[in-house]
Order: structure tokens, then C-alpha cells, then sequence
């Protein structure tokens, strides 16, 4: 009996840290003090920060995991931003679906195994996909391949029984970028693989997009095949 307890203490006990860290971390979405990001990108931090709920009328967050780890707040110019886009997509083009990732902690710093995402103004978006069939899709996320992030496109942007679509990102660039000005912030840069870029470019919505925002001219440290990361230009201290 007295074995039965420690094992079942041992399996309550982890799994009642894990529950209260989740809590606690909604209550620090809730509406409080206003978001001020400090720093930059890299070396930064951020107070009062926000977060999308998990999922939409057309998208979700990469890993209900991920979400309850507190791994996707941003400021809250940039989360009402990212809203009102998918508000915008989810009105004009109701068929397509959207994928959101990492974005960084509720309070900044350091966000391992990321090198930016420390001050609120950065976000990962996992590439729209349809079937190669063109069926509109998800991309799959699960823990054997990194929440979506050890997908790898080749250069046709095909992986698997998926290929990006394009179009689809293009149009939710640019409606990012209204609903960003929207809310009195902007685009600073977004970083997507640079082989993939021309295929962005050859859609109409792609190439409007890749003229309005300033997209990286050389390849990241990693391929950002898969996802592209989008950082958004936000006054902070």
C-alpha cells in the first residue's frame, strides 16, 4: 500500500505543477496592465503580455502544449493585429485555414531554441498548405516533428502529402500588415527561406506583399521553410 502511494504521489505531484504553471500563466493573459516591450528582438523583455486564444474560426495554434506553456505571448498591439488578420481572412476567404507558432515567453527574455523572439514583437507563422491534390490543409504538428518545425519543403515547397500555399500566405501578409497599422505599429522585416521566396513572388497576393515588406536577402540560420517569422515594428523602451 505504502508503494502504491509514492507511485501515485510520484505521477500527482508533476502533473499538479503542471496544471498550476498553465493557470498561472492564463491569468497572465488576462487583461491587466498595458504590454511595453524593452530591447530588441534578441535582448529584450516584455511586461503585460498577450496571447491569441488556441484556435479560431480559421486557425489555431501549433501545439495545445505550446499554448499552455505560455510559448506564444506577444505585446498586444501585435496579438491584436494577428487577430484582426485572421478576422479579415475569415471574412473574405472563410475556406482557408491558418497555423500559428511560437512567439516567445508571457514576460520576454529568452526563448531556447529560438535566437529572437525575446521582447514581444516577433511571431513564427507555420506555412498554409493544401494537399497536392489542392485540397485545402493544415500543416501536421505533433511532437515527432517539433510541433511542425522539423518539416522540411523542397524546392517546389512539396513536403510529404503537403505543398504551401503561396496565395494563402500572401494574402495573410498582407492583411497582417493592414491590421498591424491598424493598430498603430507595422511590419519591420520577414524572414522566409530564400530559394521558396520566388515561389511567393509568382502569386499575385505573394508578389503585392514581397513589395510592400522588407523580406531577408540572405538565408537565415535556419531554412524557415517550414514557418515564416515576422517581426513587427513596435515603439518600445
Amino acid at each position: 500500500m505504502t508503494l502504491r502511494r509514492v507511485l501515485l504521489a510520484a505521477c500527482l505531484v508533476p502533473l499538479a505543477i503542471a496544471v498550476g504553471f498553465a493557470v498561472y500563466v492564463a491569468g497572465l493573459g488576462l487583461v491587466g496592465r498595458a504590454s511595453i516591450c524593452h530591447g530588441t528582438v534578441v535582448n529584450g523583455s516584455l511586461e503585460g503580455g498577450r496571447r491569441l486564444p488556441y484556435a479560431g474560426d480559421n486557425y489555431r495554434a501549433y501545439s495545445l502544449l505550446g499554448f499552455l506553456l505560455g510559448r506564444t505571448f506577444v505585446h498586444e498591439a501585435v496579438r491584436d493585429a494577428m487577430r484582426d488578420a485572421y478576422a479579415e481572412l475569415s471574412r473574405s476567404h472563410p475556406e482557408l485555414r491558418f497555423v500559428y507558432a511560437e512567439s516567445g515567453w508571457p514576460w520576454g527574455g529568452s526563448f531556447a531554441p529560438h535566437k529572437s523572439h525575446a521582447n514581444g514583437t516577433a511571431v513564427d507563422f507555420h506555412v498554409p498548405v493544401r494537399t497536392l491534390d489542392g485540397r485545402i490543409s493544415e500543416l501536421t504538428t505533433s511532437l515527432f516533428n517539433q510541433f511542425g518545425y522539423a518539416v522540411e519543403f523542397d524546392s517546389a515547397g512539396r513536403a510529404g502529402s503537403h505543398r504551401i500555399d503561396f496565395e494563402a500566405m500572401g494574402l495573410h501578409l498582407l492583411a497582417l500588415d493592414r491590421a498591424a497599422h491598424a493598430h498603430g505599429i507595422g511590419i519591420r522585416r520577414v524572414i522566409f527561406d530564400v530559394g521558396l521566396q520566388p515561389k511567393l513572388a509568382a502569386t499575385a497576393s505573394g508578389a503585392q506583399a514581397m513589395k510592400r515588406l522588407a523580406f531577408n536577402q540572405q538565408q537565415a540560420w535556419v531554412r524557415h521553410d517550414e514557418h515564416y517569422h515576422v517581426d513587427f515594428a513596435v515603439a518600445c523602451r
